[in-house]
């Protein structure tokens, strides 16, 4: 029986890729129904709170788009680009990650990769070495940000064992971003010199290359006052969660948990926006951002709620098996976030699943956090929404899928990364912890 249910789990898994997008919570949810109706399972613990929290930042960053924060952000990165276009590889993935550190949500990576590919395009710079690094620095950054729901749900279930949420930010921000940049060094390496690469001189000869130019960006009246408040909103979001954590305990009994809080702030944030900045509220609904997601919690809710079903009910064996191998080589737990969060397509979903069961063997703090960067691997199956636009932004042909499939411009430097983030994971999370 445990066979035929990790079949119907990864039949789940792979018909939701095959689907793409949204169809990766419905396919999670339709495993979910086979496993409990068929198999007996019991339905396993929603994540509800992950949820809640990705919909709570994403009516926040919504409002901001609306109002013309978002569109500032990118003519900010742009001026970024263009005035140091000789380092694109480098500037490009710290461009995309403080955005995703910034918002909590890798979807902002959307409107700075045209410029990346046109910057690179210009300079003579083979574009798929700064779109595949920044595709990659876009989805570990969720790990490092404050107000993703990959991080403050790992650290809740990191407080009772003595970890604090500044702790955990205080290790996961430079390991992260310091993989991500030496990745970068790596990609400049990566593929021919655009002028050699086949496929751009024949492209070129049929006239499909065209240079665009600096973009012409309308910034709204209200967009730098919406972009203070989100920044402000964050601000209040880390001190909030510093002053109630145990260990500073200034706030001993906070009338708000940290979850609650998160929730709450950013829905104040979007009230404000809307106020001050005079925005339609009708509008935001169709706002890129709150459509991916919201596309992005049916995803987490099927897949994950599929993930939790599967492990909470066969725990025990779990943990019989995984214990002794964790215990001898820690380094596995890395390995398995990796391959799981390749089919499960979210940090979100992946955290949730497994990390409360990998605590539960015993596997010490450092371990889980040195590990918590390989829950980015979404990179690895070629379906992602920001790769594809990324291949799609690139008309030089440069960042293309190979017919293999996973012989893409993105694999090696997400492998590195992760890597890197591992294992300086280790080294600060020793020193600090």
């Amino acid at each position: 029986m445990l066979g035929l249910e990790i079949v119907v789990v990864l039949a789940a898994i792979f018909l939701g890729a095959r689907l793409g997008g949204i169809g990766i919570g419905y396919a999670g949810g339709l495993g979910v129904l086979v496993l409990c109706l068929f198999f007996g399972l019991k339905p396993g613990s929603i994540p509800i709170d992950v949820i809640l929290i990705i919909m709570s930042v994403i009516a926040a960053i919504a409002a901001m788009q609306i109002a013309g924060g978002l569109d500032y952000m990118v003519k900010i990165a742009e001026d970024i680009l263009r005035k140091n276009p000789k380092h694109i590889t480098y500037l490009a993935p710290a461009v995309t990650y403080f955005m995703t550190l910034l918002a909590g949500t890798g979807h902002t990576a959307y409107s700075t990769l045209p410029v990346i590919a046109e910057v690179a395009k210009e300079q003579g710079v083979r574009p798929s070495r700064p779109l595949g690094i920044a595709v990659v620095a876009s989805q570990i950054a969720i790990t490092a940000s404050p107000i993703s729901a990959a991080v403050v749900f790992f650290s809740g279930i990191l407080e009772p064992l003595g970890v604090g949420y500044l702790e955990l930010l205080a290790i996961v921000i430079p390991t992260t971003f310091a993989a991500c940049m030496i990745t970068a060094f790596f990609s400049n390496f990566m593929g021919k010199d655009l002028k050699d690469d086949p496929v751009y001189k024949e492209r070129l000869e049929k006239g499909l290359i065209k240079l665009r130019g600096e973009s012409n960006i309308e910034i709204k009246k209200g967009a730098k006052l919406s972009v203070a408040i989100f920044c402000v909103t964050i601000f209040a979001v880390v001190t909030y969660a510093t002053l109630i954590s145990k260990k500073v305990g200034i706030i001993v009994d906070p009338a708000l948990p940290r979850n609650e809080a998160i929730m709450v702030f950013m829905l104040a944030c979007a009230t404000l926006i809307t106020l001050l900045c005079k925005i339609d509220t009708g509008k935001i609904i169709s706002a890129s951002t709150f459509k991916s997601g919201m596309s992005a919690c049916i995803c987490v809710l099927g897949v994950a709620w599929l993930g939790t079903t599967f492990v909470e009910a066969h725990i025990d064996g779990i943990k019989t098996i995984a214990s002794d191998l964790l215990n001898d080589y820690p380094w596995m737990l890395a390995v398995t976030l990796f391959f799981a969060s390749m089919l499960l397509y979210s940090q979100g979903a992946t955290t949730k699943a497994l990390m409360p069961a990998a605590l539960a063997l015993g596997v010490d703090p450092v371990t889980a956090i040195a590990s918590f960067a390989a829950v980015s691997a979404l990179f690895v199956l070629p379906t992602y929404p920001t790769l594809l636009a990324a291949v799609e932004m690139d008309d030089t042909g440069s960042t293309r899928i190979g017919k293999l499939v996973f012989n893409h411009p993105f694999m090696i430097p997400g492998i590195i990364a992760i890597a890197l983030s591992v294992v300086f994971g280790f080294i600060v999370g020793g020193m600090l912890l």
